[in-house]
């Protein structure tokens, strides 16, 4: 974690990537670039500076993270370390949570591993048939 030196820049895409929000830079790149992630509710290049303070809206898939940027980091650390780097808002942990509940509460798709067997073809005849 690097908050004393203030004279570094801190792009948006490594400092998603230190942050653990993405597994490459690449992909914290890409997701800039495409809109997923917004600095102070504007667009932004993936060159941009972060600056403590900075409101980010990241969009990950179905899940949306809403937090605050708490310290500056060009450097990809452990888990616990990459956490002190921002904090999440209320509203958005709980909003992932619901989303999270919901989609628990959905049925799963069933998957056959290859070829049915043959008790396989009759549960699924026996579903086909309604009885």
């Amino acid at each position: 974690m690097n908050t004393s030196d203030d004279t570094e820049k801190h792009r948006i895409d490594k400092w998603l990537w230190a942050a653990r929000f993405f597994k490459t830079r690449s992909l914290a790149s890409d997701a800039v670039e495409s809109g997923k992630v917004l600095v102070n509710d504007a667009r932004v290049k993936p060159a941009k500076a972060v600056t403590l303070g900075d409101r980010l809206d990241i969009r990950i898939g179905q899940v949306q993270f809403v937090v605050d940027v708490l310290a500056l980091s060009n450097k990809r650390g452990p888990a616990p370390e990459a956490q002190k780097l921002y904090r999440e808002t209320e509203e958005s942990s709980q909003r992932r949570e619901n989303i999270a509940a919901l989609l628990k509460a959905q049925p799963q798709p069933f998957h056959f591993k290859g070829r049915p067997t043959k008790r396989d073809r009759r549960e699924i005849e026996r579903f086909n048939k309604g009885g």
